[in-house]
């Protein structure tokens, strides 16, 4: 298989980007790569978890994508990457244990360009046992294995109520950025729900016991210090136990450990931080100290002029020194310089002069089906306007259609937004099976 731009990784930037390219230069032009055959807005990752998003509503196909947009896509996993001949290899598909049956083969893949968007993983800092004993939502999968073991859980409580009048489940989450707070507040709003939907024996403040550990001094650190004291407050009203300036040192099957201190625990979520997928630093590509990718600030990988990276996975300095930020924006921005650079090399023309910039809109924080905080930047250095309740809720929301809007066009994404809105009417507020 031959394409003249190779898009690895399916997120929020290599599908915008493909979706883009796609409508713009055709099937034969631009291809994506991706392990998975369904795309999910990351950010919603903690409403799957918490059983208020149902992922096979909420998740887009990337063959429909695909044929929609413009664009092909490979099922499969990159494997391996030889630079030197433009040559990517895409690995087999199999079946689910015990057949095991081949249903894809491994395939090359000859490229013009390739751009890097794989994204990240979670990045444990050496602490036992987080990697055996927590979940990070990371992907669908992992979103699903939680509230999975959330509903066995529950019902286990629920038969044990009688005769054991504490049974309860103990939940941790390790982080108190936007990811673990966003869940704390999520999971507070749905428990309820699930007590109502068949779990009345369960009161949902007192028998689903949330615990937030953040090592830093305050929740949402990166955020404006009113903007987490707002969020902070939202918790509290929530029965959602914070704990800060606190580091994990341990974690086993039944409690988390930070020093002499312990906390009981049935499911932990490992929030507190991310990295660079680790195969990155075996492609023989520039990597830094973070196994992110080194590119320079037109998004090529430093050294070569035909390879890119965008998102999480690419080290980018600003025009300060520092490191863009792994947020979906970021993503967003990128895919946007890099749709114009290959429609310019298409067309023959220069390249863009203009360096990619980040540019930060502000951060929102979910909370619940109803509420957000955040903040929002202006246009002049260092302002930003503090929002918070049903508006920032909105705000929130428009971001999701705004990426839906992006790949799916106008029309379909008003479409999809109506049509979830009227299936909600008409069925249980979280998945029960």
């Amino acid at each position: 298989m031959h394409s003249k731009i190779v898009i690895v990784g399916g997120g929020a930037g290599g599908l915008e980007l493909a979706c883009k390219l796609g409508r713009k230069l055709g099937p034969e032009a631009v291809m994506l790569v991706d392990s998975r055959l369904y795309h999910i807005w990351k950010p919603s990752l903690h409403e799957v978890a918490a059983g208020t998003l149902d992922v096979h509503q909420e998740g887009l196909s990337y063959q429909m994508l695909a044929h929609d947009n413009g664009f092909t896509f490979a099922y499969g996993p990159m494997v391996a990457l030889d630079a030197a001949q433009r040559l990517l290899t895409v690995g087999e598909i199999r079946g689910a244990e015990p057949a095991n049956e081949l249903i894809l083969p491994a395939r090359q893949v000859r490229f013009d360009s390739l751009v890097l968007a794989v994204g990240s993983t979670s990045n444990y800092f050496g602490v036992p046992g987080a990697a055996e004993h927590t979940i990070s939502l990371n992907a669908t999968e992992d979103a699903e294995r939680f509230r999975l073991t959330l509903l066995k859980l529950l019902t286990l409580a629920s038969l044990k109520k009688s005769a054991q009048p504490d049974a309860g489940i103990d939940v941790v989450i390790i982080g108190g950025g936007a990811t673990g707070v966003e869940l704390a507040a999520e999971l507070r709003e749905a428990s309820g729900v699930y007590a109502a939907y068949g779990f009345r024996q369960l009161q949902a403040e007192r028998d689903v016991r949330i615990t937030l550990i953040e090592g830093a001094p305050r929740i949402l650190a990166p955020l404006p210090e009113k903007v987490s004291k707002a969020a902070l407050e939202l918790l509290h009203q929530r029965a959602v136990s914070v704990v800060t300036d606190t580091r994990v040192t341990a974690i086993s099957a039944t409690q988390v450990s930070a020093g002499e201190v312990s906390y009981p625990a049935q499911i932990v979520v490992w929030a507190a931080g991310i990295k660079a997928p680790d195969f990155l630093k075996e492609l023989g590509l520039p990597t830094v100290k973070s196994g992110q990718i080194d590119v320079g600030p037109d998004l090529a990988v430093k050294g070569y002029d035909y390879i890119y990276a965008l998102g999480d996975c690419a080290a980018c300095a600003g025009p300060d020194g520092k490191l863009v930020p792994p947020r979906a924006q970021a993503a967003h921005q990128q895919a946007d310089y890099l749709v114009t650079t290959f429609v310019r090399q298409q067309k023959g023309k220069a390249p863009q002069r203009k360096p990619y910039v980040y540019r930060d809109y502000g951060s929102l924080v979910s909370f619940g089906q109803t509420n957000s905080v955040g903040s929002l930047m202006g246009s002049l250095k260092g302002l930003s306007w503090f929002v918070d309740g049903f508006v920032a809720r909105l705000m929130y929301t428009s971001l999701h259609l705004m990426h839906h809007q992006a790949v799916l066009g106008t029309i379909r994404t008003g479409v999809l937004a109506l049509a979830r809105f009227l299936i909600k009417r008409s069925t249980p507020l979280v998945k029960l099976h």
